[in-house]
């Protein structure tokens, strides 16, 4: 099995294309060797060496890996050889209409009530009438000759799908200007690298039928297809005006953990539950291409939020260590872990409760009422050392002597200690910050 995941490096990667590349590489068993890294960038002028960049970044973020790396731009010449014997066998053929001209035909069959399908025209010029427009300056741009009859394959997610090449208009596979648009390159890197399965959007499910014909043209065997539904957002409109903020790098600029975008999108659109997984090498052993349906699937950025708070909050203290300490978080210990990561909806506010703990900012003034409660809690703090029943036996303690409880209790209480209304339990919290430093903080 060979799989290949194809970008464009003309925009940055979005949840859309990171699905797809996911499924792709799950579908591969996991194994490098099993995919392929193909970027489509035939498209010169919007083609850019920071897409590129951006794209590899992305894929090892989320844990992606593959065996071969190969650029279009690095293979016209086997296009150029391709689209030649296509010519040579009748198949791809000269059309010298303008933008123009094609579109004042699209109106007139529409008039008609038919279909705006290329009514093939072009087939009928002579040398003499070819030789015309050239001698005007025209330059041709080539069609590819689709043979009648149906188109089939079973799709991996689709089912059966079947074209009937009547109804389809013949393909323009390279511009006047020479160059190759996606149709050709696709077929002849899929047939030339020996991809097996092609997994994509179904936007491309007509592109299959188009390009099942080139392959048979060209003496390959199409490989096996799955068109994946679109996804779209939780109205569910299409998510096309939105990937401006749904992009991996947005993303990951927000702080979401790779596995909390990989779990959610290799669960979308199947009929199994969103839930964390820990790692790639899970996914894999879970996956299964057959659990895909054809509705369209909801991207939620509220569910992908959950997802991660649920990854962080399961997170052992021996994969957290190391990120803590990158966080500037040095004397972070399992015990300070394990009493604020139930809170945090991402890793980084791990350094804000450090901060609460070791050195916090702009602890608020008591009001004159809290000042004298809070001098009383200052005099009943019992001795180091403590543990995680200190903070109930000091607030009974409190309480029986100020009469104080409740929310009247504990709620200036925390506001000294964290200079917060809410967070992690304060009987986790009380041993991390010390007996030298709640003495300071209560005045």
């Amino acid at each position: 099995m060979l799989l290949r995941f194809a970008p464009s490096p003309t925009g940055l990667l979005h949840v859309g294309n990171a699905r797809v590349a996911l499924v792709n590489f799950l579908l591969a068993g996991g194994q490098p060797e099993n995919l392929v890294l193909r970027f489509d960038d035939t498209d010169q002028e919007r083609s850019r060496q920071e897409f590129v960049d951006g794209i590899l970044r992305d894929l090892h973020w989320l844990g992606i890996r593959w065996g071969e790396e190969v650029f279009q731009s690095q293979r016209i010449d086997l296009y150029q050889a391709a689209a030649e014997r296509l010519m040579a066998a009748g198949r791809l053929y000269p059309c010298y209409e303008t933008a123009e001209d094609l579109e004042y035909m699209r109106r007139r069959l529409r008039a008609r009530g038919l279909p705006p399908i290329y009514d093939r025209s072009a087939l009928k010029l002579t040398d003499t009438d070819r030789a015309k427009f050239e001698a005007e300056g025209r330059k041709p741009h080539w069609r590819f000759k689709l043979a009648e009859g149906a188109i089939a394959w079973t799709d991996l997610v689709r089912g059966e799908c079947r074209y009937d090449a009547a109804h389809l208009a013949d393909p323009v596979l390279i511009r006047e200007d020479g160059t190759f648009l996606y149709m050709l390159p696709s077929a002849v890197d899929d047939a030339d690298l020996g991809i097996t399965h092609v997994i994509r959007g179904e936007d491309h499910v007509t592109n299959t039928a188009v390009q099942i014909q080139i392959f048979e043209a060209l003496g390959a065997t199409p490989p096996a297809f799955a068109h994946l539904p679109l996804l779209v957002d939780a109205e569910g409109k299409g998510l096309s005006k939105r990937l401006g903020s749904l992009s991996l790098a947005d993303l990951r600029e927000k702080g979401l953990e790779p596995m909390a975008v990989n779990a959610l999108l290799a669960r979308l659109g199947t009929s199994e539950p969103i839930e964390p997984f820990g790692s790639v090498e899970e996914l894999v052993a879970d996956f299964d291409m057959a659990r895909f349906g054809r509705s369209a699937p909801r991207f939620d950025p509220a569910e992908l939020d959950r997802l991660n708070q649920r990854i962080l909050h399961a997170l052992p203290w021996e994969l957290a260590q190391a990120r803590l300490h990158a966080l500037g978080c040095d004397h972070a210990d399992d015990a300070f872990w394990e009493a604020v990561r139930g809170n945090l909806t991402v890793m980084a506010e791990a350094a804000d409760w450090y901060a609460v703990i070791h050195a916090p900012k702009d602890l608020p003034e008591p009001d004159d009422e809290d000042r004298a409660f809070l001098s009383a809690a200052a005099a009943a703090l019992p001795a180091e050392p403590w543990d995680s029943a200190t903070w109930k036996a000091w607030t009974e303690t409190v309480k029986a002597d100020t009469g104080r409880k409740g929310k009247a209790l504990f709620l200036p209480l925390r506001r000294a200690l964290t200079g917060r209304d809410h967070g992690p339990e304060m009987s986790a919290m009380l041993p991390l910050i010390g007996r030298k430093r709640v003495m300071e903080r209560l005045g």
